[in-house]
């Protein structure tokens, strides 16, 4: 098995970085299709500290806590006719929206989760921070604690979400963690090959390099990972396989039956949470690790999931 860099050009990795920095500084968040809008994280914000008042005084908060702690490991098998068969029962590892400044000590509730699991490649698709600006120094010790405790023998590729920052890559790809910012790498196992795309967090800073990074021609079986399902018809449209994001938290706060109030996206809507498919690709995602605004939960699980690859068995005519 080996690991190798494919359309990477660390020319467009200085655009990246320009571009993303130009973006985090601007109060107008970029999305799809050129549109614009202000930022309404902190309008958020004050309505879910209004919300978790109103729990206190109900006396529900301390469940919806507990509930947040509880991150259970899921595990999904999903069948592909053309997975190249050294990639039959190929585990993935999936972390997702951890922000881990936010709920004390889920760094090791995490590492608990994952000690014994067995998996071949670890994904991550972003928000390691709470916050969606200012200083991140908080969450770099929780992160080098769960990377060490991540044993997966193809790495651990991650990318950037809505509450991450550019500054952030240096310090992660020193923890052993490698950054696809609309990058794809290779991963090899017996001469065959599948391709993990990473793009950019879709939902605050996309561009058009995410969609140019999903249009380079690659003849391989191709997974994308993106911090949100919102670039699905793209991923779609250009023959990837299987999309794995997060984003949603799957509501975090849902109705009765797993209902969601919001969701946090554009486009998309309903795949905010599990398993789905689009055209000829799957997608999976995740309800995620941690808690936004609220360290709460209500009708949705915390969830570690490990996604195992399986070689679609070929009927035979009777």
């Amino acid at each position: 098995m080996s690991l190798e860099p494919l359309y990477w050009d660390q020319d467009k990795r200085r655009i990246w970085i320009i571009t993303r920095s130009l973006l985090e500084n601007n109060t107008y968040k970029r999305k799809k299709y050129g549109r614009k809008s202000k930022s309404r994280w902190p309008l958020f914000v004050h309505l879910a500290h209004t919300f978790g008042l109103i729990l206190k005084t109900l006396k529900l908060y301390r469940r919806g806590h507990r509930n947040a702690k509880n991150i259970v490991v899921k595990e999904i098998d999903i069948s592909f006719a053309d997975l190249p068969e050294s990639f039959d029962s190929y585990r993935i590892l999936h972390l997702t929206d951890l922000h881990l400044d936010l709920i004390e000590g889920l760094e090791d509730i995490i590492c608990a989760r994952i000690k014994n699991l067995q998996y071949d490649l670890c994904v991550m698709t972003g928000d390691y921070r709470e916050g969606i600006d200012g200083g991140f120094k908080k969450i770099l010790s929780p992160m080098k604690k769960i990377v060490a405790a991540i044993k997966a023998k193809d790495g651990i590729l991650a990318t950037l979400g809505n509450h991450d920052t550019y500054l952030m890559v240096e310090h992660l790809e020193g923890m052993g963690i490698k950054i696809l910012a609309n990058e794809t790498l290779i991963i090899y196992r017996k001469n065959l090959r599948i391709a993990v795309t990473g793009l950019d967090d879709p939902h605050y800073y996309y561009t058009d390099q995410a969609v140019s990074s999903l249009e380079e021609e690659i003849k391989s079986f191709k997974i994308v990972l993106a911090h949100s399902p919102e670039m699905y018809n793209v991923a779609a449209d250009n023959d990837y396989n299987l999309y794995l994001c997060g984003h949603t938290h799957g509501g975090q706060i849902c109705l009765p039956g797993g209902i969601p109030i919001f969701t946090h996206l554009y486009s998309g809507k309903k795949f905010y949470q599990g398993l789905w498919s689009y055209a000829n690709m799957k997608g999976y995602t995740s309800q995620g690790c941690g808690t936004s605004a609220i360290p709460i939960r209500f009708n949705t699980q915390s969830e570690i999931t490990i996604i195992t690859l399986k070689k679609e068995a070929l009927s035979h005519p009777g």
